[in-house]
């Protein structure tokens, strides 16, 4: 297993926390706790057809639901930052190129393995 150099890993870094904290705010911009997997929200406010409220609380969770999991991911590569095994392929144990981390910091898989997977 080959180690990421300090260099390149502070950037990714810096950019997993900003992402982090952008997901963050969006879950909670739409009214759900970015800590909580309860999809409990005052969706019903404001709407007096109950039929667009149960579509628009329909999509508010499915877009929380896919805020979370990108949460899930990019906290996941956080603390693989801290574990020091950042950058390390999940089902191989190969490094992931840097250039696959710089396009997507939370990637679990090498492009190898990404490709076999999908």
């Amino acid at each position: 297993m080959t180690e990421l150099d300090e260099d390149v890993v502070a950037p990714l870094q810096r950019s997993l926390v900003e992402q982090r904290d952008r997901l963050r705010k969006e879950i909670h911009d739409q009214g759900f706790d970015p800590d909580s997997e309860d999809f409990a929200s005052d969706l019903d406010r404001g709407f007096a057809d109950s039929a667009h409220s149960t579509a628009e609380r329909a999509r508010l969770i499915a877009l929380a639901k896919e805020l979370r999991a990108n949460l899930k991911d990019v906290e996941h590569a956080l603390s693989k930052v801290d574990r020091g095994t950042y950058g390390v392929c999940e089902r191989c144990g190969q490094p992931i190129a840097v250039e696959r981390l710089e396009a997507i910091p939370w990637a679990r898989l090498c492009i190898g393995c990404k490709q076999k997977a999908s």
